[in-house]
């Protein structure tokens, strides 16, 4: 089975056949093949920029009433020049995350039956193939045991590795020197001048040292070369000066490097696949094995581009890449959590108007919409440590821009926290991009029941962000809602009654605001009543809770996206924020809210027209929608096409060209993340108080089993099924709750005990516990 590889006959032409691999803060892509092998280097925090206090207009509320006037009294372009003046920073040194240098690897002459290969269960990238009759071979990984990427390099003959090694920076500040025969150090920052003014950034050091066995090295310029050797082991190592109180970082990488050489690469090896296995070797998914299992990735992946949908194990490999990304980009100790490009970059980002940042109206929440689902908690971590940085910052923002209490963050943010609204309007004036992120706070709450997290970590940052909308929130004059505003549905627009002048994009109240805050209200409510505490802050939030507007279904059928039934001025936008009331919320479901799930299906066709701005993030927006409602078959369409047409050779997502100004197509990991996270939904849903089994099933996946996924409420779940019916599932529970397990029409609760394993038949019988049916 090739369910757990991704292989190629033949060389990496260029990045985009790479192979990726990472220990949560190194990040390498490597392509190439039997003559010569590049390793594109990036680190986490790598940035350009620096932090740094972006002024409001000091008006504060009396300036939003100002606006809000406007709005209110249907002058959207006097408003929308008012928040300009108001709420519209001047782009400053924000930075970007930068690629930090190539590694490049000089073999000779090529080689035949050149074989690339990704083992997802070792954690391990890997190049075969013969020369003159003899068999060689490269292993490389990235070791989160040790801090460093290793590779071994060994022939079949004694004396039979020859090869060179150099640096070569990919920033204008960098320099790497040979210091002696084996080693190459280099030193660089982080610098550019689109992103930030070019002289800001942090600093990194680093070093490559090669240990041959046999043969002679030497070194020439900044170069090595090794000659005649019997095999030779190269060990990478970098650090920055990122949040860094002394200089002990600056011999980090030495100290790392020597302490990996005195371990040996054998037990190296062992001690990463042993870290890595422990986290990856928790879930399993079999949906049949197929012929074409035996294929390469990239021929796989042709067949599904030519609509040969045959091949259920290809988006089991799929599924599992994404999940080996999760543990490669994002480790419990990772400095910062996953950007744009995970914790990868092939710089293309960093030359245009975009940044490789945190996109907070969709793109980094979806980097994570897989991690608990899948059994990657402690994946998930980096993200809960930098929401509570961002918290901070987002004080600085609520104050200078709005005059209120609590923190607000907006369309994206930096390594430094950046919480200001964007330099335009527009898009920039997302209110609630910093809450949208910072549900991912309650969702690991949810899953995991961790009452220190919840005390010390969850309420904490979230009560934050409700004190900010609790003071920042008016009455709407026409219909007494509580709502937000002047604030945007993430990059989309509409016509209000007087179209002549133009598509809007600022409003009173959006859906995705409202949806957003309703569940923080709720969630801050429930938290303080389960944790006795802020009795003031419960009355509040119970008032506040009554008076958010409820969601609407308009003139044609559609969920609104905005709390007037405007006209979409661009109906083939890539954006669905307000489904997020769909996926990966709960106030929309097919049980409990039939009429809005209608309208929210309604919403996916209508956007589905023939000018669909056709990117990775959007086939997963479908596919989690369909998924949610039910409809199975549409929702593999969506990862099938996800698939088939939205990734490179390696199976990274992107999003294509012209979309958002994108120059070319543009490696954007949250496809492989919410592909991921898709997948599972169609098999276990957890979102709406009960633990449904195979909610989403399509035809194609007839026969199958999974074991490890993750239920909210700290429950693991395993199911197997044939000709698309249930036989068994398995519910381990991890704390003493009740559960409600679901599985078409059927349900029945269980009272759980810590510790224990449920089994069902496939009638939701009980095997050797008591239940209750229903």
């Amino acid at each position: 089975m090739n369910q757990a590889r991704l292989w190629y006959n033949g060389p990496g032409a260029g990045w985009k056949q790479g192979l990726p691999i990472g220990n949560g803060r190194i990040g390498a892509v490597i392509y190439g093949g039997a003559a010569q092998e590049t390793w594109s280097m990036t680190e986490l925090t790598y940035w350009s920029g620096k932090p740094e206090r972006i002024p409001g207009s000091g008006k504060g509320k009396a300036g939003l009433e100002e606006m809000r006037a406007a709005f209110f009294n249907g002058d959207y372009n006097e408003g929308d020049q008012l928040a300009k003046q108001m709420l519209q920073p001047k782009k400053q040194n924000f930075g970007t995350n930068l690629s930090v240098c190539d590694v490049e690897l000089r073999f000779g002459p090529e080689g035949e039956e050149l074989k690339r290969e990704l083992c997802l269960e070792s954690a391990i990238a890997t190049v075969s193939y013969t020369r003159e009759g003899s068999s060689f071979i490269r292993e490389t990984f990235a070791t989160h045991a040790d801090g460093i990427v290793v590779s071994r390099i060994k022939g079949e003959q004694p004396g039979g590795i020859s090869f060179s090694l150099s640096v070569k920076g990919r920033t204008g500040h960098f320099s790497a020197i040979a210091t002696n025969d084996d080693t190459v150090a280099f030193y660089g920052q982080a610098t550019e001048d689109m992103h930030s003014d070019g002289s800001c950034g942090v600093f990194c050091r680093g070093q490559v040292k090669i240990v041959p066995v046999g043969g002679t090295i030497r070194s020439s310029g900044s170069e090595i070369i090794v000659t005649d050797a019997d095999e030779a082991t190269v060990y990478f190592a970098i650090h920055t000066d990122y949040r860094q109180t002394d200089d002990e970082w600056t011999t980090r990488s030495t100290k790392q490097i020597a302490e990996a050489i005195a371990k040996g690469y054998t037990q190296l090896k062992a001690d990463h696949i042993a870290d890595y296995s422990a986290l990856y070797a928790r879930v399993s998914l079999d949906l049949g094995d197929t012929e074409h299992d035996k294929l390469p990735t990239d021929e796989r992946m042709r067949r599904l581009q030519k609509g040969q949908q045959d091949d259920p194990g290809l988006i089991v490999l799929f599924f599992q890449y994404g999940r080996y990304l999760t543990i490669a980009g994002s480790r419990e100790d990772s400095p910062l959590p996953l950007h744009l490009q995970g914790v990868w970059n092939d710089g293309e980002a960093n030359r245009m108007a975009w940044s490789c940042d945190y996109h907070l109206d969709i793109n980094t929440q979806m980097n994570y919409y897989p991690t608990e689902i899948s059994n990657l908690a402690e994946c998930h971590v980096p993200l809960m440590n930098y929401i509570e940085r961002l918290s901070v910052s987002g004080r600085d923002a609520a104050q200078d821009f709005y005059g209120c209490e609590g923190w607000v963050a907006h369309v994206f943010s930096n390594a430094w926290g950046f919480a200001a609204p964007g330099w335009e309007t527009g898009w920039g004036l997302n209110v609630t991009g910093g809450l949208w992120i910072a549900m991912h706070v309650k969702e690991h709450y949810e899953y995991g029941l961790d009452q220190s997290f919840l005390t010390k970590q969850a309420y904490p940052v979230m009560k934050e962000a409700a004190a900010f909308f609790l003071d920042y929130m008016t009455v709407h004059p026409s219909n007494g809602w509580l709502v937000t505003g002047p604030s945007n549905s993430p990059e989309n627009s509409f016509y209000t009654s007087k179209r002549s002048e133009g598509p809007q994009q600022l409003s009173m109240g959006s859906t995705m605001d409202q949806v957003l805050v309703r569940d923080l209200f709720s969630f801050c409510l429930e938290a303080a009543e389960l944790l006795e505490t802020d009795l003031e802050l419960q009355e509040k939030l119970r008032a506040a809770i009554a008076l958010l507007p409820p969601l609407q279904i308009g003139k044609n059928g559609q969920l609104q996206e905005w709390l007037e039934d405007y006209e979409e001025a661009q109906p083939e936008h890539r954006h669905l924020a307000h489904l997020f009331a769909l996926y990966p919320g709960n106030q929309v479901t097919p049980h409990g809210t039939p009429e809005l799930s209608a309208a929210a299906e309604q919403t996916l066709i209508r956007r589905m027209t023939d000018e669909l701005e056709d990117i990775e993030f959007t086939a997963v927006l479908f596919a989690t929608g369909f998924s949610r409602l039910f409809n199975g078959d549409r929702a593999l369409r969506h990862i099938n096409h996800l698939v088939g047409e939205l990734c490179f050779d390696n199976l990274l997502t992107y999003s294509k060209a012209g979309v958002a100004g994108a120059e070319t197509n543009i490696f954007v990991i949250d496809g492989n993340y919410g592909g991921t996270a898709a997948v599972a939904d169609i098999l276990l849903q957890s979102h709406a108080g009960e633990i449904h089994l195979l909610p989403a099933l399509p035809a194609a996946w007839a026969n199958g089993s999974f074991n490890g996924l993750r239920a909210k409420g700290n429950a693991e779940v395993g199911v197997s099924w044939e000709a698309g019916i249930l036989t068994a599932a398995t519910i381990h529970a991890h704390s003493a709750v009740q559960v409600n397990v679901r599985y078409g029409d059927r349900t029945v609760t269980i009272a759980c005990e810590a510790g224990q394993t449920y089994g069902l038949d496939a009638n939701l019988r009980l095997i050797d516990h008591e239940a209750t049916a229903k």
